[in-house]
């Protein structure tokens, strides 16, 4: 006969009620922290997918979980889903995380996929107070995600496609030897961005450039580049512009070295996952890239022991996307702060906060937008100063410009709700 709690001696009840608070709080320290990863893991941009995934699960365990974890020893979890590269799979895979109980998403390829996400969660938010999703995006740059479309619950770790190009049309700008340029980008929401903008700053910043063509392709489903790489040719342009990424980077980059067409070509993501290795010689000097955190050299021992542990355990991957890190690194930061895993104490603490990642950057996540700032660079392929390559290729990328953090800030027009 089981004697009631109440009849136990005191001191016998104040024991068994410190043991209980012992085991849950042992329970609570073992329970992970389990964070979704939605991209694409199979088909045409699923090594973009992949290699991302890669590196949130080296750096959740090389950061945290080999150190014992975070907020009194919980592990992080990374949760893959893969969404195929569509916006309607995202959302099948938006609800299969809601309905594992993961309240934290991490998406970045794609602007349109990033759009259909940031819909999903703001829908989900609105009918389900109290069981908000965050969304944290590492690489989708539609300007609109932290101006019209911004929101409480989505936070941007990427420069978005107007400050690259701010970047990067200053750059081209200066090269008075670039009289014509050819902008050409897939058929989506940020090929449209890079293309109206390209055309709007090269028209204030070199009203004497020529914008000789400007066109759109279908987004992963060109097999051959040769007749757009033939209208390039034809146009006689001085330099190639385009916000291309995965496959479709592969084969046009491809496509104009093949043509025998030696211009700058000028890229947002024109590295690592393969097109490094593909262009190899014949890209040398003639790709750009514009991003955040410095490549080649590598300016702290912090980032190059990261890069050197993580070669070790992937040796046919690269850290090709360190905003992957950064993101992580400022999440957790606000879970410490706050001691909390719940999305509106986590994007609180986000909520201007000042980081330094790796590289010694100086990042700046704007509470006015959720929109983060720090440093731009543009690199060349190359393989000259080149410390970490890419694809094991010999050849990689090095920084030949940079801007700081507080000359690439720029104006949002969001106008943020927030949870009362």
């Amino acid at each position: 006969m089981k004697m009631p709690l109440g009849k136990l001696p005191e001191s016998l009840r104040y024991i068994l009620a410190a043991l209980a608070l012992l085991m849950a709080g042992q329970s609570q320290a073992q329970e992970p922290i389990r964070i979704a990863f939605i991209d694409p893991l199979s088909g045409t941009f699923a090594s973009v997918g992949t290699s991302g995934l890669t590196q949130l699960q080296f750096a959740a365990d090389y950061l945290y979980n080999d150190k014992g974890g975070i907020l009194g020893g919980r592990m992080i979890e990374i949760v893959p889903f893969d969404n195929k590269q569509s916006p309607t799979e995202t959302q099948i895979q938006f609800r299969r995380a809601i309905s594992e109980d993961i309240r934290i998403v991490f998406q970045g390829n794609s602007s349109a996929v990033a759009n259909t996400l940031h819909d999903a969660v703001t829908r989900h938010n609105r009918r389900n107070p109290g069981q908000e999703i965050l969304q944290i995006n590492y690489s989708a740059v539609d300007p609109i995600l932290t101006n019209e479309e911004c929101s409480f619950w989505h936070f941007r770790f990427d420069s978005h496609a107007i400050m690259k190009l701010e970047v990067l049309t200053d750059f081209i700008a200066a090269n008075e030897e670039i009289k014509s340029l050819y902008v050409i980008g897939q058929d989506y929401s940020f090929g449209h961005v890079v293309s109206e903008t390209t055309e709007q700053m090269m028209a204030q910043k070199r009203p004497d450039l020529e914008i000789v063509g400007n066109e759109f392709h279908p987004i992963g489903q060109v097999k051959d580049f040769t007749p757009y790489v033939t209208k390039i040719v034809s146009s006689g342009a001085d330099a190639v512009l385009t916000g291309n990424f995965g496959a479709d980077m592969v084969s046009l980059a491809r496509s104009i070295i093949d043509s025998g067409l030696e211009i700058p070509i000028y890229t947002f993501y024109a590295a690592y996952d393969g097109i490094t290795a593909t262009l190899g010689e014949d890209g040398k000097d003639q790709i750009h890239l514009v991003h955040n955190e410095t490549a080649n050299p590598i300016p702290t021992e912090e980032r190059r022991a990261f890069n050197l542990a993580f070669k070790a355990e992937h040796p046919d991957r690269d850290v090709t996307q360190p905003r992957i890190v950064n993101a992580l690194s400022m999440l957790v930061k606000a879970m410490e702060e706050s001691q909390s895993t719940e999305p509106a104490a986590i994007a609180s603490a986000l909520e201007d906060m000042r980081f330094t990642t790796l590289t010694g950057d100086q990042a700046w996540m704007r509470a006015d937008d959720h929109q983060l700032f720090q440093s731009l660079h543009i690199s060349v392929h190359t393989d000259e100063g080149i410390e970490f390559d890419a694809d094991n290729s010999g050849f990689g990328l090095r920084t030949i410009h940079t801007v700081a953090p507080e000359d690439n800030l720029i104006e949002t027009s969001c106008r943020m709700r927030r949870p009362r």
